[in-house]
Formats: C-alpha cells, sequence, structure tokens
C-alpha cells in the first residue's frame, strides 16, 4: 500500500492542479464581480439581469456529467482541462464585448452576454469537472482531505489575487482599458493552466475502490449505474441540500449587516471577509485533520462532513438570534464561526467525493464527479436564488426587515442539519469497506 502511495500524485501535482483551480477562479471572479458591478453601477440595469446570467451559467453546467463522460473514455483528463480554460477565457472575452455594448445595443449585447455566459458554464464544467477526477483517481486515499483543501484554497487564493490585480489595472476605468486586462486574464490563465498540466498524467498510479476492466461504459449505462447505486444517490442529494444550504446567505449578508445592524458598505465588505477568512481555516483544519487523523476510506471523514454541517446549523441559528437582537450581537465572530463550519464541511466533502468517485462497477471518475459536479452547481445556484427572494417576499409579508432575515437564516440552519443526516447515510461504510480496512 505504501509503494503505490509513492506512486499517486505527491504534493507537487496536487499544487499543479490547484494551478488550474486557481485559474478556474480567476476567470469566474470576472463575471461574478466586475460584469456585475459594471451592468448594475454603470449601465444602471437592474440587478437581476446579472444575476439571471450567473443562475444561467450554474445551470449549464447540468452537462457536468457529460464532460466527465468524455474524460473517461478519451483517457486525457489533460486536454478537457485545457479546452476548458480555453474556452472559459474565450467566453470572458465575449461576455466583457457583450457587457460593453449593452449600454449602446442592449438587444444584441443581450443575446451575446447569454451565449457567453452558456460557454461560461461549459468551460467551468469540462475544466472543473476533469480537475477533481484527475484528483480522485491519482491522489491516495488518505491524502485526499489535504488534496481538497489544498486545491480549494489555491481557488480561492486565484479569485482574491484576480480580483486585487483586475481592480487596480482597470483604474481609471475605461472600456477599451478593461478589455485589455481582460486579453491579459485570459491569455495567462491559459499559459498557466497548459504549464501546470504538463506530462501531469504521465506514470501515475490509478486508485480505485473497485477493480474495473475494459473501456468505459456508454453514458447512459454510466448513469444508470450511478442512480442504482445507494451510496452514489444519496450521496447525490446529500451534496445538492447541503450545497442549497451553503450559498443561501451569500446574496443577503452583506444587505443583512446595513438593514438590521446598521454598517456602512466597507465595513460589511469586511464582514464578507470574514466569512471567507473563516472558511479558509476551516478548509485548512480539516484537510491537516482529515489526513493526520483519519484512514483511507471516504467514509472516514464523516466526522468532519457531520461536524461541519451541524456546526453551520447552529451558527446560522446565531445568526436568526441576531437577526433580532441587533447591535448587541457579537456579529463579526458568529460569521467568522459561519464561515469555519463551512470550511470543514466543504474539504471533508470533497475528500469523501474523490474516494466515492472510483467506487463504481464500471463507471470511471470522471462520469462520477461529472454528476456531483452537477448536483453542486445546480443546488449553489438556487441556494443564493432562494435566499435574496426569500429575504424579498418574507419582507413583504412580516413588514420587518429581522423577522424576514431571521426566517431565511433558519431555514438555512435546518437544511444543513438535514445535510448532516445525508451525510450521515450517504457515508456509510460497506460490508466490503469494512473487510479492505481490516485488511490494510
Amino acid at each position: 500500500m505504501q509503494r503505490a502511495a509513492e506512486q499517486g500524485f505527491g504534493w507537487v501535482s496536487i499544487a499543479r492542479i490547484g494551478l488550474v483551480q486557481a485559474c478556474l477562479g480567476a476567470q469566474v471572479m470576472l463575471i461574478t464581480t466586475v460584469l456585475n458591478r459594471l451592468m448594475v453601477v454603470e449601465f444602471a440595469l437592474a440587478a437581476a439581469i446579472p444575476a439571471g446570467l450567473v443562475t444561467w451559467h450554474y445551470a449549464v453546467q447540468l452537462s457536468r456529467p457529460l464532460f466527465g463522460h468524455g474524460s473517461d473514455k478519451g483517457g486525457n483528463r489533460t486536454a478537457w482541462m485545457i479546452g476548458g480554460i480555453v474556452l472559459l477565457a474565450g467566453a470572458g472575452l465575449l461576455a466583457t464585448q457583450a457587457t460593453l455594448m449593452l449600454s449602446t445595443d442592449f438587444t444584441l449585447g443581450m443575446i451575446l452576454a447569454v451565449i457567453a455566459y452558456t460557454l461560461i458554464g461549459a468551460g467551468v464544467g469540462a475544466c472543473g469537472t476533469s480537475a477533481l477526477a484527475l484528483l480522485a483517481s491519482s491522489v491516495a486515499p488518505h491524502r485526499r482531505a489535504a488534496a481538497a483543501a489544498t486545491t480549494w484554497i489555491m481557488m480561492i487564493a486565484g479569485i482574491v489575487i484576480s480580483a486585487i490585480t483586475v481592480g487596480e489595472l482597470i483604474k481609471p476605468f475605461s472600456p477599451e482599458r478593461l478589455t485589455m486586462v481582460t486579453i491579459g486574464l485570459a491569455v495567462t490563465c491559459i499559459a498557466v493552466t497548459i504549464a501546470a498540466t504538463y506530462r501531469l498524467e504521465t506514470g501515475h498510479h490509478v486508485f480505485e475502490e473497485t477493480a474495473k476492466s475494459g473501456e468505459a461504459p456508454d453514458f447512459k449505462e454510466a448513469i444508470r449505474e450511478i442512480m442504482t447505486d445507494p451510496t452514489a444517490r444519496r450521496f447525490t442529494i446529500f451534496i445538492f441540500v447541503a450545497m442549497l444550504a451553503y450559498n443561501m446567505q451569500d446574496l443577503i449578508l452583506e444587505p443583512f449587516a446595513g438593514l438590521v445592524f446598521g454598517m456602512e458598505p466597507g465595513d460589511s465588505t469586511k464582514l464578507g471577509g470574514m466569512l471567507n477568512a473563516g472558511s479558509l481555516l476551516g478548509m485548512i483544519v480539516a484537510g491537516i485533520g482529515g489526513s493526520a487523523f483519519q484512514s483511507r476510506l471516504p467514509s472516514d471523514l464523516r466526522i468532519w462532513i457531520v461536524g461541519g454541517c451541524m456546526g453551520s446549523g447552529v451558527s446560522l441559528a446565531g445568526l436568526a438570534a441576531a437577526a433580532l437582537a441587533g447591535s448587541g450581537w457579537p456579529l463579526t465572530a458568529n460569521v467568522m464561526l459561519l464561515g469555519f463550519c463551512n470550511g470543514v464541511f466543504a474539504v471533508a466533502a470533497i475528500g469523501s467525493m474523490m474516494g466515492l468517485a472510483g467506487a463504481g462497477e464500471k463507471t470511471r471518475e470522471g462520469v462520477r464527479m461529472g454528476v456531483w459536479g452537477a448536483a453542486q452547481a445546480i443546488g449553489f445556484g438556487l441556494g443564493g436564488l432562494m435566499g435574496a427572494v426569500g429575504v424579498d417576499m418574507a419582507r413583504t409579508a412580516y413588514g420587518s426587515d429581522g423577522y424576514a432575515f431571521q426566517m431565511v437564516f433558519a431555514v438555512e440552519g435546518a437544511l444543513f442539519v438535514v445535510a448532516a443526516g445525508l451525510a450521515m447515510q450517504a457515508t456509510r461504510k460497506t460490508p466490503a469497506q469494512y473487510r479492505k480496512a481490516v485488511e490494510a
């Protein structure tokens, strides 16, 4: 077993995939922050327009299983990763031009924007699914939690670094300057991805829970196997519910801080930063703890998933109480605790996902990661939309900001508790896994 682990991806190879994830995050940052602001502030469009486009790019990611299956059949995940980044970078350029066009020709600009965001969703699906599938098949089981933490942290670092850099380079703002910066970002991400993936798949060991022979099954057969596998089906439901809960506060946390606590825009932005800081800390703790104190089975990360989900539920109960308590509540500490628990659960869930990805009798890692990636994307998109719409509806119904936010945070916390129960079922050890653990 030790010899097999040495043949798998080491930390340098894991970091190289992390660089790909960082490029992915940098490109997505462009559409979720820079272009979103331009549409709402500079061009005075309804906020629903960029929100709808971002939600659409999540919906397109229902195609993730197809991309994963393609990388399974082709046996060259690197090509799918590079192709996905190239498509994403090109779509980012198109989305930028479409956004700039909205002020002069709204109809044509919107048509191009829909096309661009469709391609963005496809690029994210092709690259992200293949990267995670390669991690799942090439990282020794006892390293998976730390590998998930490393690549996720690097993705967030890519978002942060690119946001700061792009923000500085587009000053003073002009359409021409934005176009040049977008081109530079695209070229940089493509070049880094090509360099990071060069000969990455050469001579590595493949770790799978189940021995497979022959070619990967066709797409329909692969999906049928996943949907009839109780563990895979339960894990799919868990991922959807957990991501639904994970993102419900994303669009309402800063409005909550402003409306209920009277925070200025700068202070509420710092509060969002504390949420991300807590998430990074949680990811580091789960990454180190999940690798150092657990063994080799996906179910060994159960305590970290359940603990993260339950902790998130408790933190959201605190925010629900804060909605009525007001300024006396330790809001910053509460939000940082929520971020910490979110980070713990997210890394442990991805680590378990990588372990379960190789457990199919015939299916390969790509299509399984694609199914779970699709569930994640839809849960993520719907979660943000539900949180925002829920607050609007509750404010209208109750006539009170505090009660409205309390209701949404309470629902989100309850979803995390449900997710914890689903995780208990989805990550149970099978008799075969128990025998394997004893033999090891």
